[in-house]
């Protein structure tokens, strides 16, 4: 009987000394864990994710893993946060008109179909841009020619002019640091048309009404600024957005419009 207990007890030992092994194997090292090696493991944050597609900026995927002092908070970027940028960026945006005639119905001031203007529609960034919340494309607070980067100052200038001046806005280190600054296409400058008012038809900061002079931009003309789309049945001539009402038309390419530089997009 006493062999009986001295054998139960080392079987018991035995097994103690196995768990205890056990436990320690699966528990691992309490030292926080390196980041991904492999460039195709290595990811972005979605906070990172939503700045790319909201305004187009750059970068780096983690390379070093950081471990954290807290919870989240309410300031990080949600899957559903991303997912509504996207459809915001892929779907046309309301128009800004709510006439309705009352003797119709299906008219656009009453549906108003499209994506919700965001509030405020622009952030002045305070370096003599601003950006578009809506479209996540940055604008040159001034929108007169004469804040072209050539130093030109000549107002009007022909379709090939346009493109110069809004590419000198590239040299040395850029305006506002920035040397991606081009003459927007046709889509994006009527992107900034608001058809509920007119003279000029753009909106103003908060996109509830219309311009006036620094909300948020200045010197916008109430007439022809040119895009960089060239008119594929001629192609000696050019589309434009007259600001004056919104419509878009095409015109020569030795026309004179006014010139409007805007960076980012996709």
């Amino acid at each position: 009987m006493r062999n009986k207990y001295m054998l139960i007890g080392v079987v018991g030992i035995v097994v103690g000394v196995l768990l205890t092994t056990v436990v320690v194997v699966l528990a691992g090292s309490i030292d926080s864990p390196s980041g991904p090696t492999d460039s195709a493991s290595q990811m972005h944050t979605l906070q990172q994710v939503y700045d790319r597609i909201n305004n187009g900026t750059a970068a780096t995927k983690m390379t070093t893993f950081t471990e954290p002092t807290s919870g989240p908070t309410s300031t990080m970027k949600t899957l559903d946060e991303l997912y509504d940028l996207a459809g915001q960026r892929s779907r046309p945006a309301k128009t800004g008109d709510t006439y309705t005639d009352g003797s119709v119905t299906g008219e656009d001031g009453e549906l108003l179909k499209g994506v919700t203007w965001p509030d405020p529609r622009f952030t002045d960034n305070n370096n003599g841009t601003v950006t578009d919340n809506l479209t996540g494309l940055m604008w040159m607070k001034n929108a007169d020619a004469g804040n072209d980067c050539d130093g030109t100052d000549t107002g009007r200038e022909t379709w090939a002019d346009a493109l110069a001046s809004a590419a000198a806005c590239n040299a040395g280190s850029g305006f506002a640091g920035y040397t991606d600054w081009r003459l927007p296409n046709v889509r994006e400058l009527q992107s900034l048309v608001h058809y509920g008012v007119y003279n000029p038809a753009v909106p103003n900061t908060a996109g509830t009404g219309k311009w006036t002079e620094g909300q948020p931009f200045t010197g916008v003309q109430s007439s022809l600024y040119w895009s960089s789309t060239t008119f594929a049945i001629y192609t000696s001539f050019a589309w434009y957005v007259y600001l004056s009402y919104g419509y878009v038309l095409y015109d020569d390419k030795t026309f004179t419009g006014y010139v409007w530089p805007v960076r980012g997009g996709q």
